[in-house]
């Protein structure tokens, strides 16, 4: 699942995006330098193999460790796209061929276009040419969906929907918009919307607290205090059917839909151009780094969904399943600096790498100090049996 949101002020474009996942898909940031490529070359998707571009632009990703496509990303031109999951009756008792899938057509839609309003019409047409399709997930080879997109540039947003080779447009009007796990324009949605799996995702819960945040965001730290918003009480809410869906910054911990965030990114288009990024699962345990598009980051080796200390993302992880154990006491302990440190960033952006290399400096004190503690798993038990599942899985 995921939600994305855009901030339209009197002085620019703010975007933000949380990405919900299974909970250990790795994802991380992967940079793209510009290309110019042969008459009659290809390029390969992840499932399938498509017509190139003569050119494409220079793209900053964030990336699951195993598709060519991305659920986040920038390119050199300032444009900045989030996709959604959305699920409709198009896809009830159909199985559709391997196509291109929603992730695909972000990082296409990126690297071949310099406006938004010019994405959106790459991804419509690469859309109407080749469908969408093919499993979503590697862990669960039959998930599979539709999807919705929210594009962005410096003068403004487009929403993108769509139900297989069908699409609506809407133009962001007004302060803010958001998009979650289910269909938004109203003519578009009563034709294709599958009302049942959009209520268990949450998806109108969700956009009820994104959409009044976008509208009152004033800057980048604004954003990541919506990523890490957990509802009322201000911690994960747990429940049976879906974990932790209730509220943008989701953890797993539901039967029928256990997605956790992931990877998170703000993007601040307001004279100028900044990106942050977690590069790590959970906003809400994370530092927002800065990250730009001509400075690469060396991250560690490429993730998979087994863990490796050696990787930002799942060094990360051992944190964020320390403070999942109790929430709101593990939290506590690390907030004001966590604070600190991005308003610092904020005001004066230290080069990526420099911030990368703090942020794992301060998370491992975080993760020594909550050892240290050794406080209670205070979550249900069926929580903890799903995250003690997970880590199995991933050799955690």
């Amino acid at each position: 699942m995921c939600d994305t949101l855009v901030s339209l002020g009197n002085d620019g474009v703010l975007f933000a995006k949380n990405s919900d996942r299974d909970p250990n898909e790795a994802q991380t940031l992967r940079w793209h330098p510009a290309a110019d490529h042969v008459a009659g070359a290809t390029v390969a998707c992840t499932w399938i193999s498509i017509p190139q571009a003569a050119h494409t632009y220079a793209v900053l990703l964030s990336q699951p460790w195993w598709m060519w496509g991305a659920e986040i990303g920038t390119n050199e031109h300032g444009v900045v796209i989030g996709n959604e999951a959305v699920f409709t009756r198009d896809l009830i008792g159909r199985t559709r061929p391997d196509a291109l899938l929603g992730m695909d057509l972000l990082r296409l839609g990126l690297e071949r276009a310099d406006t938004a309003e010019a994405a959106v019409g790459v991804i419509v047409e690469l859309l109407e040419a080749h469908g969408q399709g093919g499993s979503c997930s590697h862990d669960h080879p039959g998930f599979r969906y539709d999807n919705s997109f929210l594009v962005a540039d410096p003068d403004g947003a487009i929403v993108l929907e769509t139900a297989g080779r069908n699409w609506a447009t809407e133009t962001v009007r007004g302060h803010s918009r958001a998009i979650s796990n289910g269909l938004t324009i109203p003519a578009f949605a009563k034709a294709h919307a599958d009302p049942i799996r959009s209520h268990v995702t949450a998806c109108t819960v969700r956009r009820g607290r994104t959409e009044p945040a976008a509208a009152a965001a004033r800057g980048p730290a604004d954003l990541f205090a919506t990523l890490r918003d957990h509802g009322p009480g201000g911690s994960p809410r747990w429940s049976r059917v879906h974990g932790g869906l209730t509220a943008p910054c989701v953890h797993a911990g539901g039967t029928l839909a256990s997605s956790q965030s992931t990877a998170s990114w703000v993007a601040d288009l307001r004279g100028g151009v900044q990106h942050w990024a977690t590069a790590t699962s959970g906003p809400c345990t994370s530092l927002f780094k800065p990250v730009a598009i001509d400075e690469p980051v060396d991250l560690g080796p490429a993730p998979t969904n087994r863990a490796d200390d050696a990787s930002t993302w799942w060094r990360h992880e051992r944190l964020h399943r320390r403070v999942l154990r109790d929430h709101p006491a593990s939290v506590a302990r690390f907030r004001a600096e966590q604070e600190r440190t991005e308003a610092t960033w904020v005001t004066d952006p230290p080069s990526s790498t420099e911030a990368f290399e703090t942020a794992s400096r301060i998370e491992l004190g975080w993760l020594d100090d909550l050892r240290e503690a050794d406080l209670p798993d205070r979550r249900p038990r069926w929580v903890r049996n799903q995250w003690r599942r997970f880590d199995e899985d991933a050799d955690l």
